[in-house]
């Protein structure tokens, strides 16, 4: 096919057009090459996401915190915490730890 004869083709004169040219070179760049870019654009979407979704989390964390603070503000309520997560005692008191025999490890489940 001779350069004469693809110049007359409908497709050939639509994409030699200086309009597209132009348009399809400042697509291409703003899509890769672009500080702001759409591939950029789309991975700080998938971060902001991410952020979001820790949020979320641990607004949910901090709600129930400050259901344990105020839960423990009273003298026994703090008194209870302590006995039951670091086993603390009052003078003159012993503590006894029970621990049924599914919670032990043995040996056999160690090897």
């Amino acid at each position: 096919m001779k350069f004469k004869e693809l110049k007359k083709k409908k497709w050939f004169t639509i994409v030699t057009n200086m309009y597209v040219l132009v348009l399809t070179i400042f697509a291409v760049w703003m899509v890769f090459f672009d500080t702001n870019s759409l591939l950029i654009h789309l991975e700080l979407k998938k971060e902001i996401n991410k952020l979001e979704k820790t949020k979320e989390y641990l607004k949910d964390e901090i709600a129930k915190d400050k259901i344990i603070i105020e839960k423990l503000s009273d003298k026994e309520e703090l008194q209870k915490f302590a006995r039951e997560e670091y086993y603390l005692k009052k003078k003159n008191e012993e503590i006894y730890l029970i621990e049924y025999q599914d919670s032990l490890k043995t040996k056999d489940e160690n090897e």
